[in-house]
């Protein structure tokens, strides 16, 4: 059962995850300061760590870590922050996950499998702590 929101909840809502997918960091941490919360979910199970870290935003996706976003969300497809991290590349929001805890194993589409199936033996050698 999911409850009734205004529109303009709802409007409010797609602009923190827009917050995460454009790395806008101060504006996101003002919003994780009123009570929004750090592991909030889109309706495909992406949370916004997993869009910052899709969208290649070192400093957002430090901030969620540092308020406690939990690095072991998998969403609807079985992708975690680390594995969309790993998809796109990004070395540095790779470490940032791997520092907080993330599991290059975790998930269907894990850090690991992304990195092998695209044949990414860079981003394979950062998971492996190399």
């Amino acid at each position: 059962m999911t409850a009734d929101l205004s529109d303009e909840q709802l409007r409010f809502l797609q602009e923190t995850f827009d917050l995460a997918r454009e790395g806008r960091t101060a504006a996101l941490a003002e919003r994780l300061d009123l009570g929004v919360p750090v592991d909030l979910t889109t309706s495909g199970g992406d949370t916004m760590l997993i869009l910052a870290a899709y969208h290649r935003h070192e400093d957002t996706v430090r901030l969620l870590l540092e308020r406690g976003a939990d690095h072991a969300r998998v969403n609807d497809k079985g992708q975690t922050a680390l594995g969309a991290a790993v998809f796109r590349q990004d070395e540095a929001v790779v470490r940032a996950l791997l520092a907080a805890g993330a599991d290059p194993e975790l998930g269907r589409q894990s850090g690991v499998a992304v990195a092998q199936v695209f044949e990414l033996p860079h981003m394979l050698a950062v998971l492996r702590g190399q």
